[in-house]
């Protein structure tokens, strides 16, 4: 069966592959270009919480009853213990300019043990044996002790406790940290952290609270740092590329709430809320340096995205005020990269990080082409683009400017930078785009991409996939294998939005999903991480046409490997496509390791998280050349295959 809408696509994409004739694929030993290295990535923003409540490991939601312009304080998350009386309060001595709000703790009968609870985000994954670090900042007076606990929210069973002596003072904010190591698993998610004190010691039977955090292990340790199963799951897909701060959290909704990154740095008392623009409050917590330490500790190089002066609901910097802006952009490179005695570089070591981050890429804004168009894309292309790009090219000549559109919009972009192609679509339109940059002159950043609609649907205001799907996914592997054969002028791809928390989102498509204590890999994980598994440093000349079978060809000279990488898109009558495959130079009789992924029968199965099955099988295994050099194997329909000849004491023809 072909699974493609009924059109002319029809004829464009399938056509009739004999089971007896093979693709005949020669691969040159020279004459490919080399790529730049950095070839698959991906976008984080807090949509979906896949930020606060995700990524980053905070299990405490609402920790600071934060303000922001687009949402009040609230005591969203917080249930009181024993009938104490919660209630927000602007004190005449806040815990700082910024967190302004604080929680009072009120006994009803000014004795035993009260408190409150908080019930995270939907959940709380408690495990025996680890380390649960926290913290809270109490003022009032008090001389006994706070008991800290995780407990069932069914049963009320306690799984682990701490008692922290009471260092409060009625004048003064007081930080008191613990540690919290629980002694047994908890047999679900649907746990609550709880924090008591004796009323009979407080002295007016009531205390106020603020910036109350706990932290599971986190990724590598750090501190204020990240959840360790959804790290994996990143560091799992091997990427070279991380874009942040996202895309439209970048934007923000209006010119007075875009991402501000100076108002992310420091402790976290000194951060204030930031209006999210996916209808929810965001705390900061994962500020510029937490994405910069991430993207150490994964090996990935930065994109760094800065704001240019137009905002979601279409607000236009005038030429005469974005200098502000563009100075501002100046800042925040010179923090990431400028030497410790410079005047950003030295507030980044006194934070801790002495040596510069490495940055070799600077987007300017985020989707101009869509926010506010058409007057915002030509203000981008008239006056802002050109200030930020002169500005960066004349402080950091080595840096590669990236705009926010593409070529294909309708931008003539100046030679000194880079476009961003943005691509969500059916997985037809996909496989259409396979040869989209073969002649392109303009290096480019596919800066988000993914198949989010089905062939034949409803369009791009219709709904998506409720979870990527495999055909879906082999549409974006041919895209993929098509960026990786133009690598000399594609900067890299980068998936979006890359996580989504089952309990709030907005955005279905994404690949991976999570709740408070799993983490489901999507069927486009699985094809993106074998596709970034083996990665080349150079492409090579290939004989041969394309379609069904869409594939690259080249090696990685740091490894002595040739790779061959393809997809198979609708063959006809769902036939496997016989290949017959030869490196030139290579001798007869090499071996090389060859992955192929399929998928279930029904091309829109799903890796679902909620039944944890996983639809994509990975089968192994080592051919062997025949006497001409020549690699025979069969790919099935709708499937991904790597070849990959990396391995010890490979034989040549040199």
């Amino acid at each position: 069966m072909v699974y493609l809408k009924l059109s002319a696509l029809a004829g464009t994409l399938a056509y009739a592959v004999s089971l007896c004739i093979a693709v005949d694929i020669s691969v040159s030993s020279t004459g490919g270009n080399a790529t730049n290295g950095h070839q698959y990535g991906f976008l984080h923003e807090d949509i979906n919480n896949s930020g606060d409540g995700g990524l980053y490991a905070e299990l405490i939601r609402n920790r600071a009853f934060q303000i922001s312009e687009g949402f009040p304080a609230t005591l969203d998350a917080w249930h009181s213990v024993n009938d104490a009386k919660l209630s927000l309060r602007n004190l005449s001595t806040p815990l700082s300019d910024v967190l302004v709000t604080s929680m009072n703790v009120a006994s009803t009968t000014k004795q035993g043990e009260v408190g409150f609870q908080n019930d995270g985000y939907w959940g709380m994954d408690v495990k025996a044996g680890k380390k649960y670090s926290g913290s809270f900042w109490v003022k009032g007076a008090y001389s006994g002790r706070f008991v800290a606990s995780l407990q069932s929210n069914i049963t009320g069973e306690v799984f682990g406790t701490a008692s922290i002596q009471s260092r409060s003072r009625p004048d003064q904010w007081i930080e008191h940290g613990f540690d919290l190591t629980p002694s047994k698993d908890a047999p679900s998610s649907n746990n609550t952290f709880v924090l008591t004190f004796d009323a009979s010691g407080a002295g007016n039977s009531s205390l106020d609270f603020n910036l109350i955090s706990l932290f599971p292990p986190t990724y590598k340790g750090r501190k204020n740092g990240m959840r360790s199963d959804i790290a994996e799951a990143l560091e799992q897909l091997h990427p070279t590329l991380f874009r942040i701060p996202g895309g439209n959290m970048l934007e923000g909704l209006t010119n007075r709430t875009w991402w501000d990154w100076k108002k992310t740095l420091g402790p976290l008392r000194n951060r204030p809320g930031f209006s999210g623009v996916w209808g929810y409050q965001q705390t900061n917590g994962l500020g510029l340096v937490e994405y910069l330490e991430f993207a150490e500790d994964l090996g990935m190089e930065v994109v760094l995205a800065v704001y240019d002066g137009l905002s979601l609901n279409g607000d236009i910097t005038p030429q005469a005020e974005l200098q502000a802006f563009v100075d501002d952009a100046l800042d925040q490179i010179e923090f990431v990269r400028g030497p410790a005695d410079s005047k950003w570089g030295s507030v980044r070591a006194e934070l801790g990080h002495p040596e510069p981050w490495s940055l070799q890429y600077v987007e300017i804004g985020n989707e101009d082409w869509l926010a506010g168009a058409p007057e915002g894309w030509e203000t981008f292309k008239n006056y802002r683009f050109p200030m930020f790009l002169d500005a960066i090219n004349k402080a950091y000549p080595d840096i590669q400017v990236i705009s926010s559109g593409s070529s294909f919009d309708g931008y003539n972009i100046p030679k000194a930078a880079g476009g961003d192609y943005h691509v969500y679509a059916e997985p037809d339109e996909l496989v259409l785009e396979f040869s989209k940059f073969d002649n392109a002159t303009t290096p480019h950043l596919i800066g988000e991409m993914a198949a989010v609609h089905p062939n034949g649907g409803t369009g791009w205001d219709g709904p998506q996939q409720p979870f990527p799907w495999w055909i879906g996914a082999i549409g974006e592997a041919v895209s993929l294998i098509g960026y990786e054969r133009n690598a000399d002028r594609i900067i890299g791809a980068s998936y979006a939005p890359i996580i989504r928390n089952m309990n709030r989102w907005q955005w279905p498509i994404t690949m991976i999903q999570f709740t408070a204590d799993s983490v489901t890999r999507s069927t486009s994980w699985y094809v993106w991480e074998l596709l970034a598994a083996h990665p080349l440093t150079e492409t090579l000349p290939t004989t041969s046409d394309f379609s069904p079978l869409y594939y690259v060809a080249g090696k990685n000279n740091r490894t002595g490997g040739n790779i061959f990488k393809a997809a198979v898109y609708n063959s006809t009558d769902g036939d496997d496509v016989p290949v017959k495959l030869s490196f030139e130079k290579l001798a007869p009789g090499i071996t090389g390791e060859l992955i192929i992924l399929t998928g279930p029968a029904d091309p829109y199965g799903i890796n679902s998280p909620y039944t944890g099955v996983n639809v994509v099988k990975t089968n192994k295994t080592t051919i062997r050349a025949d006497n001409n050099g020549i690699f025979h194997f069969a790919l099935p329909n709708l499937s991904v295959a790597v070849l990959d000849t990396s391995a010890p004491n490979i034989p040549s023809m040199e």
